[in-house]
């Protein structure tokens, strides 16, 4: 993970892909890879040089065969969790815009979920304070 600063923040990115119907993609982290089994915003590192979009819109292409513009991605939230010596920033974007049918090609599993319904999930620590972000974002478009 890229190494940000002295300070050793490992900066991460991740996505909440939205559906026509307001459901988010989750994918599930398979056997073998830290977290294992549990459920997250598809997503990864960013690399040295790499912007934070141009790095997610290629981490999706990797992970589910998706090709996602870097316009495309709307930032709506971040979370800092440990990551043994240093910090784990975990940058979500918002996209509701991309090409081809998302495939599991990294994890085990995708789900579809309102983000009403992400709570029922296991995640690992950062993804979990970024669903009440995910479900404020809903709430405010309901009540327009």
């Amino acid at each position: 993970m890229a190494d940000v600063g002295s300070a050793g923040v490992l900066l991460v990115v991740a996505a909440a892909l939205i559906d026509a119907d307001g459901r988010v993609l989750m994918q599930r982290r398979p056997a073998g890879k830290a977290h294992a089994g549990l459920w997250e915003f598809p997503g990864g590192k960013v690399e040295p040089g790499e912007s934070a979009e141009l790095a997610l819109a290629r981490e999706l292409e990797e992970e589910l065969g998706i090709i996602v513009a870097a316009a495309d991605l709307a930032p709506l939230a971040f979370a800092s969790v440990p990551a043994g010596a240093r910090s784990l920033l975990l940058l979500l974007y918002v996209c509701d815009r991309w090409h081809s049918e998302p495939q599991a090609l990294e994890a085990d599993a995708l789900t579809w979920r309102h983000p009403a319904d992400l709570r029922d999930l296991p995640m690992p620590p950062a993804d979990v304070p970024l669903v009440a972000a995910l479900q404020a974002r809903e709430s405010r478009k309901t009540s327009r």
